[in-house]
This record gives structure tokens, C-alpha cells and sequence, in this order.
């Protein structure tokens, strides 16, 4: 009998804390650009005696994510695929959060709808970064971030130069393309018999989230956390369990749509505004 196949494209704190979660009895593939990163949580998973196997992927890159994909097609029925990969404002130029955080993630969206065996999910991690933004972005931006081709995303207007003023403002419109491309591509899924989500988690306790509660942004961060509900930092398993609920049986009537999973902080968040008008 062969083994459905479950893809995590990043094995950050989030990628294997979903491996983990959702990959026992199944094939892994683990995707990740950092072979260092890929190696270490492959021998860890494999010492624990899940099946894995790994493949250097460059989401970026529209061939790359293409032979991604055709592995995974190889190795069994692909029943699910899980996009981590995503890089930080504290981390990364404009120019590479674009490539990665939104390109990518359409790459992703656009290669793996056809290979995906029918009773199959999909699973994005966007941002609550992306909800927040929502709350500003004129109709007709949002419209072209999700209706766009592919290969033409990167040359809308309102991503060039100084109308991105910032990696944060760049990490923002991603992190919004996320959420509405998975929208419009779940009818696409749907005609391969798969479902697509995605989840918008808040502030995580992974090293990228670390990284960003050490940044110029990190005591906004903090008053968002201090202003929420939960009052705590996310952990890797709470997204962990969001995911596995959008991948397995109880979730197949749900498609198209974003799962804030951010402990309350957008609604405190809004809950201060509207105290505030």
C-alpha cells in the first residue's frame, strides 16, 4: 500500500511543528531552501520514525516549486501540502519578501491544484498582518492581488519602488495576496477534488517571531499581545493544530477561506479603535 504524501514547504518552527503533527503514517516531504535548516529537521523527524524525504526548494522560483511538485507526485498520492516559507521584515529587503512571500506562495497555489489527489487539502500560513491590512487596502488593489496572473504579480504598479515604503509594508501586501489568492484558487482545487485554506497566525513563538519581538516593531508587538484576549505569545502547536484541523476529515466542507489564529489581538486591535473614535 502506498503511503499518501503530506508536503511542508518550509521547515521552520511552524513546518515541523505540522510534520509532527499531521505527517504520522504518512510519506514527508519536506521542502526548504536552507539545506543546513532542511538536513537537521529531517534527521530529527526520521529519528523519531516518521518517513521522510527531502528535496532544496526555492519558492521563488516557478521551476523549482514545479519539480517540487513532481516529486511529491512520484512518491504517492499527494493528500496535502503546507506552505511555511516566508521570510520577516526584520529579516529581509522588499524586493525579497515580494518574491518569497507573495510569489511564492502563488508558485505554490498555481503547481500544486493538478497534482493533488482528490480528497486532498492545502494549507497557506498567511499573517494577521494580511487581516490588519485588510482593514485599509482599497477594493481595486485587493481585486488585483488576487486576480492577477502569476508571472505578472510582481510588476503591479502599487509594488514598485516607494509606493512599498518599507519590508513591513511589503510583508503586509503579501501576507493580504495570501489570503486572497487563496480564496480564488480553491475553485481551481476544487476541480482536482481538493480544498485549500489558509491560516493567519498572530504572534508565534518560532525564531522568526523572535526575531521580529527584538526589531524596531517589537514593543507594537508587545502592546498587541498585552491588548489581547489570550495575552501570551502563540506557540508552533497552536498553528500545528489549526493546520491539522484543515487537513483532515472534520474539515471538508471548508474551503476558500483564512483561519485567524492570533489569540485575539486583531480583535483587541479593533475593540481600541473603535474606543477610540
Amino acid at each position: 500500500m502506498v503511503d499518501d504524501v503530506l508536503v511542508i514547504i518550509g521547515v521552520g518552527g511552524m513546518g515541523e511543528a505540522i510534520a509532527r503533527r499531521s505527517g504520522s503514517g504518512r510519506k514527508l516531504l519536506l521542502g526548504d531552501f536552507n539545506e543546513e535548516l532542511l538536513e537537521r529537521v529531517a534527521a530529527s523527524l526520521s529519528g523519531d520514525g516518521f518517513d521522510v524525504e527531502t528535496a532544496k526548494v526555492d519558492v521563488s522560483s516557478l521551476k523549482s516549486v514545479t519539480a517540487l511538485a513532481d516529486t511529491a507526485a512520484a512518491l504517492g498520492p499527494v493528500r496535502g501540502v503546507v506552505h511555511t516559507a516566508g521570510l520577516s521584515p526584520a529579516q529581509a529587503p522588499t524586493p525579497a519578501i515580494l518574491s518569497v512571500d507573495l510569489l511564492g506562495v502563488a508558485h505554490t497555489l498555481d503547481v500544486f491544484a493538478p497534482v493533488m489527489a482528490p480528497g486532498g487539502a492545502g494549507v497557506v500560513i498567511a499573517s494577521m498582518a494580511g487581516t490588519m491590512a485588510a482593514m485599509q487596502m482599497p477594493a481595486e488593489l485587493e481585486g488585483a492581488l488576487a486576480s492577477t496572473p502569476t508571472a505578472q504579480l510582481l510588476d503591479l504598479p502599487f509594488l514598485q519602488g516607494e509606493a512599498v515604503p518599507n519590508p513591513g509594508a511589503a510583508y503586509s501586501f503579501a501576507k493580504r495576496a495570501n489570503q486572497l489568492r487563496v480564496q480564488a484558487a480553491s475553485l481551481e482545487w476544487g476541480r482536482h477534488g481538493a480544498r485549500v485554506n489558509s491560516i493567519s497566525p498572530g504572534i508565534i513563538s518560532t525564531p522568526m517571531g523572535q526575531q521580529e519581538l527584538a526589531s524596531e516593531s517589537g514593543a507594537q508587538m508587545r502592546q498587541m499581545i498585552s491588548g489581547s484576549a489570550t495575552g501570551r505569545l502563540g506557540t508552533p502547536g497552536d498553528i500545528a493544530a489549526a493546520a491539522a484541523f484543515l487537513l483532515g476529515p472534520d474539515a471538508t466542507f471548508v474551503t476558500g477561506t483564512d483561519l485567524l489564529v492570533d489569540g485575539g489581538a486583531v480583535a483587541g486591535v479593533r475593540a481600541a479603535m473603535a474606543a477610540a473614535r
